[in-house]
Order: C-alpha cells, then sequence, then structure tokens
C-alpha cells in the first residue's frame, strides 16, 4: 500500500539526498562501467551534428573567428562540467539535472529543468536528425541516387519563432525516417551496448582524423584564409541575430552539448565517485582537442569567410533561404557556408572525392546513435518525472513485453520527427542551446547551494575553487544565452512560462511530494528508467559505494 505523509507546501518540496540514495539503492542496478567506458561514452554522444554539420553555421556567423568560437564554448562546459561532476559523485543516481535540481532547490525548479531539458534532449535529436538527412542526400548525391528536393527540406517558415526551410522544399523525410527508426529501437528495447558505442565512436575519430590527416598540412599554404580572421566582430547580445564569435559559440555550444549523458549512466558505474567526474572531463577534453583542430583545417584548407548578398552588402543569415539561393550557393564549388555536410563537402573539393565519400558515410552510420542516445536520455527525463507525479501517469506505462517505457517514447518520437521534418539544423540546434544552458546553469547554482547547506557531506569529488568557478559557470552560460539569436530566446522564454503553467495547472497538485506519497508500490529492482520516490522517513541511508 501507498504509505501517505503529511502534505507539504510548495517550498518545502524537496528530495533530500539520503532519500535520493536510499530509492537508488533499492534498485540495485548492476554496475558495470568504468572510466574508459564512460569517457567514450561521453565522446560518442558529444561528436555528431555539432562539428560534422554546424561548422558552416559557425562560419557564416563568425568566419576563421570561429576558432575562438570553439573556445568559449568549450570553457563554458567545461565549468559546467566541474560542477556537474561533484554532484554526479555525491548523487550517483539517473535523472541528471532534474534529480539534482529536485535535491537540492526544490519541486518548482526541477520540473523548469526537466522542462528545459526537453530543448536539449528532444529537439537536439531533432537537429541531429536532420543533420544526418544532410550527409545522407550528399552521399547519395554523389553515387548518382537524388532525392527529390522537396522531400529533403522543409517547406519556407516564417511563423513567429519558427523560421526556416527552403524554397521547393516540402519535408524532410531521411530525418523523419531516422527519428522513426530509432523510435521503433526504444520501444522494442534495443539499446547499445558499451562495445557496440565503442565502435562507433572510433568510426567517428576515424573521419575526424582523416579531415585532420588532409587538411591540417594545408594551412601553410592558405595562409590567407585566416584573414579577415573576425569579419563580424565579437557580435552584439543586445542584436536580434545573434552573430559574430559569441554568436557563433552560442550556436556551436551545441557541438559540446551530451558529455551531461555520463552523469545519466552514474547508476550503471563502477566506483562511480571517481570514475563518472573522469569520464565527464576526460571526454570533453578529447572532444575540445579535435574541434580546435578541425576547425583550423577548414579554414586552413578551404576558407570559412561569410556569404554577403550583393544586394543588401549585408551577411546572409545561416541556413536562410536566401543562403542557399544565392548565386554562390548554386555554383560548381560552393563555399564551406552553403554545406550542410560541411566536412564531407570540402574533403570533396580539396582532395579526392572518395575521401569525402568516406566522411559522408561514417556520419551516416554514426549519427543516428546520437539521435538515440538523446532519444533515450528524453525519455529516462520525461519517465522519472511521470513517476514523479509531474506528469501524467500513463506517460510512465510499460510495454506488457518488451518492459520500455512505450508511451513516452512513441509521444517523444512524434514530436521529434515533427520539428526534424520542417525546421533546419541551425535553428534547432539554436532552440536546443536554451534549454541546455538553464539547465547547465541550474546545476552550477545547486553545487554552491549544497557546499553551504550540507558542507559535511562526503565529497568524493570537489569541485575546486567552486565559488569562484561555479558563478563563472553560471556567467558563462548566460553570455552564451544572451548571445543567441532573439527567435531563440524568446522561445525559451515563452516555453518557460508555457512549463510554469502547466506545473501550477498539473504538476503541482499531483505531484507525490504534493500528495505525500512516500512509498509505492510500482517501485521495483526491474522497473525502467526510473529513480522513484523517496522511501520513508527513517529508511536506512546505503553505505558510499566506492566500487
Amino acid at each position: 500500500m501507498a504509505s501517505i505523509a503529511p502534505r507539504q507546501g510548495g517550498r518545502g518540496r524537496i528530495k533530500s539526498l539520503d532519500e535520493i540514495l536510499a530509492t537508488a539503492q533499492k534498485k540495485s542496478l548492476k554496475r558495470s562501467l568504468g572510466a574508459f567506458q564512460l569517457t567514450l561514452l561521453g565522446i560518442g554522444a558529444v561528436i555528431g551534428t555539432g562539428i560534422f554539420v554546424l561548422t558552416a553555421t559557425a562560419a557564416q556567423k563568425a568566419g576563421p573567428g570561429m576558432m575562438v568560437s570553439f573556445i568559449v564554448a568549450g570553457t563554458v562546459c567545461a565549468l559546467a562540467a566541474l560542477c556537474y561532476s561533484e554532484l554526479a559523485s555525491m548523487v550517483p543516481v539517473a535523472g541528471s539535472a532534474y534529480t539534482y535540481s529536485y535535491a537540492v532547490m526544490g519541486e518548482m525548479v526541477a520540473w523548469l529543468v526537466g522542462w528545459a531539458l526537453i530543448l536539449e534532449y528532444a529537439l537536439g535529436a531533432s537537429a541531429v536528425a536532420v543533420g544526418w538527412s544532410g550527409f545522407m542526400s550528399g552521399l547519395l548525391d554523389s553515387v548518382g541516387v537524388h532525392i527529390p528536393h522537396a522531400l529533403k527540406v522543409g517547406p519556407p517558415i516564417q511563423w513567429g519563432f519558427l523560421q526556416g526551410g527552403e524554397v521547393g522544399g516540402l519535408i524532410n523525410l531521411p530525418a523523419v525516417l531516422v527519428v522513426a527508426f530509432v523510435t521503433t529501437l526504444l520501444v522494442i528495447g534495443t539499446k547499445e551496448s558499451a562495445t557496440f558505442n565503442a565502435v562507433l565512436v572510433v568510426i567517428k575519430i576515424t573521419a575526424l582524423t582523416l579531415f585532420l590527416i588532409i587538411t591540417l598540412p594545408m594551412i601553410s599554404g592558405h595562409a590567407a584564409n585566416f584573414e579577415p580572421f573576425a569579419p563580424r566582430g565579437w557580435g552584439n547580445p543586445l542584436s536580434s541575430s545573434g552573430t559574430g564569435i559569441l554568436g557563433a559559440a552560442a550556436s556551436i555550444f551545441f557541438a559540446y552539448v551530451g558529455f551531461d549523458a555520463v552523469s545519466t549512466a552514474a547508476e550503471e558505474t563502477k566506483n562511480p565517485q571517481r570514475n563518472v567526474p573522469i569520464g565527464l572531463i576526460a571526454s570533453l577534453l578529447i572532444c575540445t582537442v579535435f574541434y580546435l583542430l578541425v576547425a583550423g583545417g577548414v579554414v586552413g584548407a578551404y576558407g570559412a569567410q561569410p556569404l554577403m548578398d550583393p544586394a543588401t552588402g549585408l551577411a546572409f543569415k545561416e541556413g536562410s533561404p536566401e543562403l542557399y539561393a544565392s548565386a554562390a550557393c548554386q555554383a560548381a564549388h560552393a563555399p564551406t557556408v552553403c554545406s550542410k555536410e560541411a566536412l564531407a563537402h570540402i574533403l570533396r573539393e580539396v582532395s579526392n572525392p572518395l575521401f569525402g565519400n568516406l566522411v559522408g558515410l561514417a556520419a551516416a552510420i554514426a549519427l543516428p546513435s546520437v539521435v538515440l542516445l538523446m532519444m533515450f536520455g528524453q525519455t529516462r527525463v520525461f519517465f522519472v518525472m511521470a513517476r514523479d507525479g509531474l506528469l501524467p501517469e500513463r506517460l510512465s506505462a510499460v510495454h506488457p513485453r518488451f518492459r520500455t517505457p512505450y508511451v513516452v517514447t512513441i509521444v517523444t518520437g512524434f514530436f521529434v520527427a515533427i520539428a526534424a521534418a520542417f525546421l533546419p539544423v541551425g535553428t534547432l540546434a539554436d532552440y536546443s542551446n536554451a534549454g541546455t544552458l538553464f539547465a547547465f546553469a541550474a546545476v552550477s547554482l545547486g553545487v554552491m547551494i549544497l557546499r553551504k547547506r550540507d558542507p559535511g557531506r562526503a565529497r568524493p569529488f570537489r569541485t575546486p575553487a567552486l565559488f569562484v568557478l561555479a558563478p563563472l559557470s553560471i556567467a558563462g552560460c548566460l553570455l552564451l544565452f544572451v548571445n543567441l539569436n532573439m527567435e531563440s530566446k524568446l522561445l525559451f522564454l515563452s516555453w518557460t512560462l508555457i512549463g510554469l503553467i502547466f506545473y501550477f495547472l498539473y504538476g503541482y497538485r499531483h505531484s507525490n511530494l504534493a500528495r505525500g506519497i512516500v512509498d509505492v508500490p510500482e517501485l521495483a529492482p526491474d522497473a525502467p528508467g526510473s529513480i522513484g520516490v523517496a522511501p520513508m522517513p527513517g529508511a536506512p541511508v546505503p553505505p558510499d559505494d566506492r566500487g
């Protein structure tokens, strides 16, 4: 029977860390991942559409200065990763930023973080699906198989926040198909093993290494490609366009999104207090080095100057129908900013087309795994929120045969497919970044609050100079947020308002803490993807797991 505790007010709705840990201990998940596997998991989740596709977006916004943009975005992520590491080592359970926020800042903040994570994971999955579509279409074109233009891109859209598409477009069919494929895999319970993920990581690393081997030697002979280095300056946070070095950093921040997936695997990790921080930081460092080298190769081998509209003298908006319809983009040797498969396109132009096709093939093989990881992360967050009562319980329904949360998976797949069908990758990435930056800032704030509120709790990993680095992390997230384009900022604010309305209409009254539910019979060892709800007060606290 469910046990009922006295009803708690909104301000008191905080799950203690001890209760969360006790609940996680009750699940008794098998711990099998080490630091190496976690690092590969992080690399597998991070390296994807951001570097393979959004390089063109960064080039149109910042030109060669996008190299600095990668450093800025990577630095903000590194600061956030250090904050994540302390919380992940203390609370090695599922739910990531949502769980941490629930434990530290309470239910409403946790709801807003979970609501923002929809932008990170769901729209992020849509962006990767659109990126995959570009690579697949380019790969098929290179072998003489041409998908009709109307079925490769969405139509021109100017619906408030939703802007993009191309003239003559109807629907991005390849993107929809890959989302449907991944949704089916998640419903029937197929998921990547550590070995399979390692193979995909090797494929992506090999493709990027091939790109570097070919392009880096060309830098010395094309020094002029680096001038002007910052043709659109640093950017103006008050501008609605989100351009310049900081605007590009705000967009290619998406290239780093995914490292926090390491923390969602904490319950399956051996010695998580040691291995989770290693996995977070190591994967981020490796990816940053690759990104800087790739950006240098792009500029040095082929150039990355923004494309200007001859009619106005101003730069085209990245990913806009006007950009793709311009004479330069229609030419035989289109510049970097015109490509939806930038790395493969550059190799086809400066080297043997075979090498470009190999990079395109590697992306076509590996990018669906990133869609899977992001959609799995989204369904996991939804599932936990539904088990906490913040979303309708129906979403936590488990398939009787496959034992997967099939309802929330199908719902997620439907909305991911809709976004992928009609919106361009750059737009989706910017929208996704808005939610991610909010979640990262919340984690950075939470770790400071917890350090003050519970200073005596064991911290296997302590963020160095926390009260310097955490505020810098928050400031960095704010800096990138204000340099997003106006559509992304307004979408995030509107999305947050909708989330608050939904919370007070439903979650505030139906959450388990609001109803005083502290134990439920559904909390079983084989319940997929959930941390459950808090155990009865006085439940034993599990010992610190050090492997």
